[in-house]
């Protein structure tokens, strides 16, 4: 069941993939509008003005089609075969699902409870899809259709029907089956979702009222699901979805983004729910002090390799907002320091939302500076020197604390055990793996990596299932006591190892994605590379 969940939240995790580009080009194409950054060139009847908006009406795409996106984005995580055909079956049936909400609603709208002649949005519950008037089910109902539609895909794509009815196997037979499915799934959401709404409607009003406590709970929860792989399901909600804001919190804050930067009222007052997107914080503030604390309690001997395995891990997080390579250096060491680093983040975001620090700060500090510093200056220069001194008196405490906690406790993180972690160089690797100069078969070191990586998990019978999310190799095998030691993994190149059963997480980093094609190539096809000896 924990596998299935965490596989699901790896599949989550696709189309917010595409989010930073998009919210990085919206903030800048907002601040060099801004009359307060460019005076008289914000004219919006000038050449200059009409331009950027070109370009921003671009940006938005993918904020305004998020439901879209998460239907067909699941499908890539999710599908056991046949990914590209999973992808069209799936937003074909999405599609066809509004369609019939839409004309149910339209003719039945009094027996749902549902009043289909009122305008989208605001209140009225209702939105469009791709040019449809249908329900506003938000991301919620785009990941039950797709995941309803990809399990119709996983057990029909490769049935084999009679020969004069094979036209319609594959593909064909999957949307058919979906297209029967669709009929009860929009007629039981009609059903069930206006009551949802009113809840999602009378917890928004619970968590804004909430102030600080709900910051810090969010916050804590967030961080201390990142081992599991469930903070998906507690930030995607807020941030992507519309439990505290109609539209989510992305989306949401940057519609604004040009009245809050104009305004001279206090952000917070213009919009409170923003301090459910301050996790960010503990990523750049929080994981500098970690990575100080970790490598003046490292032997000095060894101080020179900590930092090699530190800077990269912490310029990941502190840039774009992946902590994992950092956080699970240290994590299975000694887990209740991560609980610590929980409670810390929580406490963070939540004295900064009591300072007056609010706004969309998710990722890392690419995201922070030009979705919210950047735009910010001028009117509100005193939320982000706040939000700044803030941050870097919790990097001190962050630093101080575990520093403290990893003597006292002689915690054995990198660089202060005998075993820790070696790292190699690449060409330390491809010696290994015997890829040097001419003699290279052909095989890159991600293949090789590839080739080992299954080998450490028991061999191609032996993997059920294969995903990842952003960092991590998620993999179901059938029998757990084939999967080779944590070091076996690291020396391959992988961070770490999690085994929880069946479900297996090889802790890879940011090439996670390319490491799972080269995988699911040798998985489809049983690729046999030959590679020289290794010693």
């Amino acid at each position: 069941m924990l596998s299935a969940i965490q596989r699901l939240g790896g599949a989550m995790f696709t189309p917010v993939l595409l989010f930073p580009f998009v919210g990085i080009l919206i903030g800048f194409t907002i601040v060099l509008k801004n009359p307060v950054f460019v005076g008289d060139l914000a004219d919006k009847n000038g050449m200059y003005f009409q331009i950027l908006q070109v370009i921003e009406e671009g940006g938005w795409t993918i904020f305004r089609n998020m439901a879209l996106l998460f239907a067909v984005g699941l499908p890539i995580g999710l599908a056991k075969t046949a990914h590209a055909r999973a992808v069209m079956v799936v937003m074909v049936s999405y599609l066809t699902f509004n369609y019939f909400v839409g004309a149910m609603g339209g003719f039945w709208g009094d027996y749902f409870g549902v009043d289909f002649s009122q305008a989208i949005g605001g209140t009225s519950g209702l939105t469009e899809i791709a040019g449809i008037k249908t329900l506003d089910t938000g991301i919620f109902g785009a990941i039950i259709i797709a995941g309803l539609v990809t399990w119709i895909h996983n057990r029909t794509f490769e049935k084999l029907l009679p020969d004069y009815i094979g036209i319609f196997q594959g593909a064909s037979f999957v949307a058919m089956l979906a297209f029967f499915a669709m009929l009860p799934a929009a007629w039981l959401t009609l059903m069930v979702w206006p009551a949802i709404q009113h809840s999602i409607l009378n917890l928004q009003t619970f968590m804004v009222e909430s102030g600080a406590l709900g910051v810090w709970l969010y916050t804590f929860l967030e961080r201390i699901l990142i081992p599991t792989g469930l903070h998906h399901f507690i930030y995607t909600p807020f941030v992507f979805g519309n439990v505290v804001t109609p539209n989510g919190i992305t989306v949401d804050w940057f519609t604004n983004l040009e009245t809050f930067t104009q305004s001279g009222e206090a952000i917070k007052d213009l919009f409170p729910a923003g301090g459910f997107a301050l996790h960010g914080n503990s990523k750049i503030f929080g994981c500098t002090g970690i990575a100080l604390a970790m490598y003046y309690t490292a032997k000095p001997e060894n101080r020179k390799r900590v930092a090699a395995l530190l800077i990269p891990a912490t310029l990941t997080a502190v840039l774009v907002g992946i902590t994992e390579p950092l956080e699970f250096t240290f994590l299975f060491i000694a887990p209740w320091l991560f609980a610590f680093h929980a409670l810390l983040a929580g406490t963070m975001a939540m004295v900064m939302y009591t300072f007056g620090v609010v706004g969309n700060m998710g990722g890392g500090l690419i995201e922070f500076a030009t979705g919210n510093w950047i735009p910010l200056l001028g009117n509100h220069t005193g939320m982000v020197v706040t939000q700044i001194a803030i941050g870097l008196c919790f990097t001190f405490i962050y630093f101080v604390s575990f520093r403290y906690l990893i003597i006292k406790f002689d915690v054995k993180i990198a660089g202060r055990g005998e075993g820790e972690m070696k790292l190699h160089t690449k060409q330390d690797f491809n010696q290994k793996h015997g890829i040097t100069g001419k003699e290279n078969t052909g095989a890159s070191p991600l293949q090789v990596q590839a080739v080992k990586t299954i080998e450490g998990l028991g061999g191609i019978e032996n993997i059920a299932d294969l995903s990842n999310c952003a960092t991590r190799l998620r993999v179901t095998v059938k029998d757990s006591s084939k999967v080779k030691s944590t070091e076996y993994f690291m020396s391959t190149g992988a961070v770490n190892l999690v085994i929880k059963g069946n479900a297996i997480q090889v802790i890879v980093g940011l090439r996670v994605p390319q490491l799972r094609e080269e995988c699911e190539k040798i998985y489809r096809a049983d690729l046999d590379l030959t590679l020289s000896p290794t010693s």
